[in-house]
């Protein structure tokens, strides 16, 4: 076998150019192995700075939503409070009319209670006078009215009611009791017709319905022969207050100057009765027999009983209800159906029918 010769030299070189790579190639490694660990180390860094910035805006967002939300509810709230404000605005604008009114309605009650209060201090000074009167007429009556020998009788006729009215018939039947003594004395001189016995008991029986009168009490008297007419002056249709009794006085006497005369219509003294504003609480009927016309004058000198019936209920029908009628009546000679008429006309009428002695009142 042959044996070949080693050579050196290209072992070494080979060696040399091996190890020559190996050491690049490891210094390679190593470059490229630090050249990754920076960049790894730097790409953290980023990394880190990314999701910080990714968790910022996150938050941020958040933030801005609930920012939103809050900014929507300050919206909401401040249309509602605006809402609320013209509300009350308007509220307060009502309130204000209302507190005007009620000024003004203050005011008025203002005046109307010191109107009351005069109202009432003029009640009491009227109340005061009153009862002073009263117990200057010992609690009873206004007029002092004594039958002779100071004799009171008891009639049965309550005397009563706010609004009183008393009817005198005047006709010249008042004259007498009699037809025959009528006509003497229509021909005798007017102070002697004055003092005829049955004019001066139907004067009496007017001042004895008088004295009756409640003190708190308004009035009204009324003559009635072919007219009718009020005795006190001027105050034809008008209630008259009692007052302190000088307008019944004043009455009293007018009546006493009266003169019975000429015929009787009860017809006319229904329609002034009807003209009263209130009507009457009572009316006190002072009369002697029968109508003897209606509204007009009569055509005939005489008229029979059966006619003065029939003008007597074509009178009544005018007669207002619920007006009690009493009646106190001086029977008259020749008239025998006036005292049956009269008092039904107080009966049904809910009033009272009297026809006194000669002696009353």
């Amino acid at each position: 076998m042959v044996r070949r010769d080693t050579v050196i030299f290209s072992l070494a070189f080979l060696d040399v150019m091996c190890c020559g790579f190996g050491a690049i190639i490891l210094v390679f490694l190593i470059i490229n192995h630090a050249a990754e660990e920076e960049g790894k180390i730097f790409n953290q860094d980023i990394l880190a700075e990314i999701r910080l910035l990714d968790y910022q805006v996150q938050d941020g967002e958040r933030d801005l939503f609930e920012l939103k939300e809050r900014l929507e509810k300050m919206l909401q709230g401040i249309s509602e409070s605006t809402n609320k404000l013209i509300s009350t605005l308007t509220d307060l604008d009502k309130s204000e009319e209302e507190l005007a009114k009620l000024d003004a309605d203050s005011l008025a009650q203002i005046k109307s209670l010191e109107e009351l209060k005069s109202d009432v201090d003029t009640r009491e000074e009227e109340l005061v006078r009153l009862r002073a009167l009263e117990a200057q007429n010992d609690g009873r009556r206004i007029l002092s009215i004594e039958g002779e020998g100071d004799r009171q009788y008891l009639t049965g006729m309550k005397v009563g009611g706010k609004n009183v009215l008393i009817a005198l018939d005047t006709s010249a039947s008042m004259l007498d009791d009699k037809i025959v003594n009528v006509l003497r004395r229509r021909n005798m001189a007017d102070e002697r017709k004055r003092l005829a016995p049955k004019w001066q008991r139907a004067i009496r029986t007017v001042e004895w319905i008088a004295g009756q009168l409640p003190l708190d009490a308004s009035f009204q008297i009324y003559g009635f022969n072919e007219k009718v007419e009020s005795i006190i002056p001027e105050s034809d249709g008008d209630w008259v207050q009692l007052d302190a009794g000088r307008e019944l006085d004043a009455a009293i006497a007018n009546l006493k100057t009266l003169i019975p005369d000429k015929g009787t219509s009860l017809e006319l003294l229904i329609e002034e009765l009807n003209r009263l504003v209130p009507l009457p609480d009572n009316v006190y009927l002072i009369i002697d027999s029968l109508p003897t016309m209606g509204t007009r004058p009569p055509r005939s000198a005489t008229i029979s009983g059966r006619a003065r019936l029939d003008l007597f209920r074509d009178a009544v029908k005018r007669m207002p209800n619920q007006v009690p009628i009493n009646v106190i009546m001086f029977p008259m000679e020749g008239d025998p159906m006036a005292a049956a008429a009269y008092w039904n006309l107080a009966r049904t009428s809910g009033g009272s029918f009297l026809s006194p002695s000669r002696d009353w009142p």
